[in-house]
């Protein structure tokens, strides 16, 4: 007698035991699920600069704490003459925020162009705030004021110099951006991708923004 073979395919089961539904790709998987995901890439990205950007808030918090302490204790305490270039910085960096959101909305819109030279603006902002903060510490300089000069003027290099270190993280972020921007032009490169790298730039870049305000407002106007 002769043995009937079944012509029906075999479904394949999942690890669960149940059956394997077919992906959009037909072997199963999901092209676009879990990691793959383009928003959850984004997402991933977004969070991993705000767990960055807690550790640098943590320091700053540490040392503006140690900043209204000592400045509240301390007999030897000189307020600093503002250098009036700062007020130049300001407007700079706070110009600089505003760029990369319109930069940032350009991408959004699909115009890569204007994407670009929102970028290339943002770039030379940052970089212009930069040299007024380094101008503002050689006329500190010039005025023999230095770091070790009385406990203001400690304060205030140490906190400019350590916003300027982040700040200068933040220039090199855009500066790639910049660059890959103009890669696109003859390289093509998922717009999910990018618009998750200009968002967590982005972020950073506002929260330097915000930062420096701070700043500003603690070395010149607590006490």
């Amino acid at each position: 007698m002769a043995t009937m073979v079944s012509t029906r395919p075999i479904s394949k089961t999942s690890p669960g035991g149940g059956p394997k539904i077919p992906g959009p790709n037909g072997n199963g998987s999901k092209r676009h699920g879990g990691f793959r995901d383009p928003e959850s890439q984004a997402n991933r990205y977004r969070i991993g600069m705000w767990v960055g950007l807690a550790s640098v808030a943590m320091m700053f918090t540490s040392l503006s704490s140690a900043y209204i302490v000592r400045s509240a204790s301390a007999n030897d305490w000189v307020t600093l003459p503002m250098p009036k270039v700062l007020l130049a910085s300001t407007a700079l960096i706070i110009g600089s925020s505003v760029t990369i959101e319109i930069a940032r909305r350009k991408l959004k819109a699909a115009l890569s162009g204007p994407y670009t030279k929102w970028l290339l603006i943002t770039v030379l902002l940052g970089a212009g705030f930069v040299v007024a903060q380094v101008m503002a510490w050689r006329q500190l300089a010039g005025q023999g004021i230095y770091v070790a000069s009385n406990p203001h003027s400690s304060f205030f290099y140490l906190l400019t110099g350590a916003h300027a270190v982040h700040l200068f993280g933040g220039l090199l972020g855009l500066t790639f951006l910049w660059l890959r921007s103009r890669r696109l032009l003859t390289e093509e490169v998922p717009i999910a991708k990018r618009k998750a790298a200009t968002d967590a730039v982005s972020i950073y870049w506002h929260f330097m923004d915000a930062l420096w305000i701070y700043l500003f407002l603690l070395l010149f106007l607590w006490r």
